[in-house]
């Protein structure tokens, strides 16, 4: 009709566009899950790698773990950490990762980097450095001879209490690629996870050393024990702040008679060393003024605890090692501590294994066992804390197992010796203190 408006009929979209449109639009939301998810599995790496930090006690472990968690969130192949000196101007420590054993004995001769060319450059500059052509950077200083050729470098400060501390050095992502903005802000955010958790060590450092020093004072000084040789040692545990109950001592009585003490007060506080010490002295005061059998020494030693003091549970083992014809005889009482070793001049090692009676503070009226063997000539005598053997993963036999392996292997050294090799290559976990006290007979 005239006037009136023709309506047209709508025109559906071209069935191709719409599968062009839909696919790209599917294409953008996959690279925006993508992206998240890759966001996602960054972030919860770096928790990883901050609780990995964390848990070590050490100030070279967390060092090293600090460049090996940054490595790992990138992806480089190499990675480094250079610790100021006090100045704030050169390296007094370089810990690297990646390198092969070929390089790094090429790189021995080099020594410490000077903390010139890029390296230097983020001392004197300390903002994140991204450089995707290291020998093209005005700062570059070309490498030394050995070291392998580096094209890309991430760079960042860990700073301790505000003060720079070192830096962080990550190179050639193993994906070929230069490092980027993300890989920059990751590596940030690590460096002040990093810079906390170094002060948390030197922290725990000083309260280690403290309780070390307290807890050595407690100890005694080895006296002269001729014809006898004798050696001790006490390591702390690995955990920071805890006093340890640990104690030896060894002491000469008339008639060439030695009397030696191993022992260790449940616990991991001040009281336990409080404990430990008055246990001590109570103990040397009855050996001196009792000449009974060991396991009447240790009766006595456990009446009197009960009646004058809060007395808390301990193990211990008294000796007497006592002259025997024209040899030595050792008697013996164990009161719920692990067995003393024995090794012989021939490299025969034997745990002297003998009912044990409770440990002390536990029940007084149950009877203590005493037991007793000639000794060898040059035979050592080896008592030792359960510090040095116990490790949650492993069965405390295979540890006695391990324990008198590494004595057999050393048996040879002397006694000073001896002791530190044991104490360096236990067969624990370090988290528990320990002490050793080893006597030897003399020759013929």
């Amino acid at each position: 009709m005239a006037g009136e408006r023709q309506e047209r009929p709508l025109r559906r979209p071209h069935l191709p566009d719409l599968h062009i449109r839909l696919r790209s639009e599917l294409g953008r939301i996959d690279e925006q899950l993508r992206a998240m998810q890759s966001s996602m599995d960054r972030l919860q790496g770096l928790l990883d790698a901050v609780l990995a930090i964390s848990r070590e006690v050490e100030l070279p472990r967390v060092l090293h773990r600090i460049v090996t968690a940054a490595m790992d969130l990138v992806g480089a192949r190499y990675g480094a950490l250079g610790v100021l000196d006090a100045s704030g101007e050169r390296l007094e420590q370089f810990i690297s990762a990646g390198l092969s054993d070929e390089e790094r004995t090429a790189l021995a001769q080099a020594g410490l980097p000077r903390g010139r060319g890029v390296l230097g450059h983020l001392i004197r500059y300390p903002d994140p450095l991204r450089i995707d052509d290291i020998q093209g950077h005005p700062a570059s200083a070309g490498f030394p001879p050995g070291h392998p050729r580096l094209t890309t470098l991430l760079g960042v400060a860990i700073t301790v209490r505000g003060e720079i501390y070192g830096d962080l050095y990550l190179s050639e992502r193993l994906d070929g690629q230069p490092f980027d903005v993300h890989d920059e802000n990751v590596v940030a955010a690590l460096a002040g996870a990093a810079g906390i958790a170094i002060e948390n060590v030197r922290l725990f450092e000083r309260i280690r050393v403290g309780a070390e020093q307290f807890q050595r004072l407690l100890l005694p000084t080895l006296p002269d024990l001729r014809p006898f040789t004798a050696a001790a040692i006490y390591r702390p545990a690995a955990e920071p702040s805890q006093l340890g109950g640990d104690w030896y001592d060894a002491i000469p009585l008339p008639d060439h008679v030695v009397a030696a003490v191993i022992g260790d007060v449940v616990g991991h506080d001040l009281q336990a060393a409080a404990a430990m010490a008055a246990t001590r002295n109570m103990l040397r005061a009855l050996v001196f003024d009792q000449r009974g059998p060991p396991g009447a020494i240790l009766a006595q030693l456990d009446r009197t605890l009960e009646t004058i003091t809060n007395n808390r549970v301990t193990t211990t083992t008294l000796a007497r090692i006592e002259p025997e014809g024209p040899g030595w005889r050792l008697c013996w009482s164990t009161a719920g501590h692990v067995p003393p070793l024995l090794v012989t001049r021939d490299r025969h090692v034997v745990y002297l294994l003998g009912e044990p009676g409770l440990p002390l503070g536990v029940d007084t009226g149950q009877p203590r066992p005493d037991h007793s063997r000639p000794l060898p000539p040059e035979a050592t005598v080896v008592f030792f804390t359960d510090g040095l053997i116990e490790h949650p993963a492993h069965p405390i036999d295979e540890s006695l197992s391990e324990l008198a392996g590494l004595a057999a292997v050393h048996a040879g050294l002397p006694l000073p010796e001896f002791v530190q090799a044991l104490a360096d290559h236990h067969p624990s976990d370090g988290h528990d203190d320990m002490a050793i006290l080893a006597l030897r007979t003399p020759p013929v």
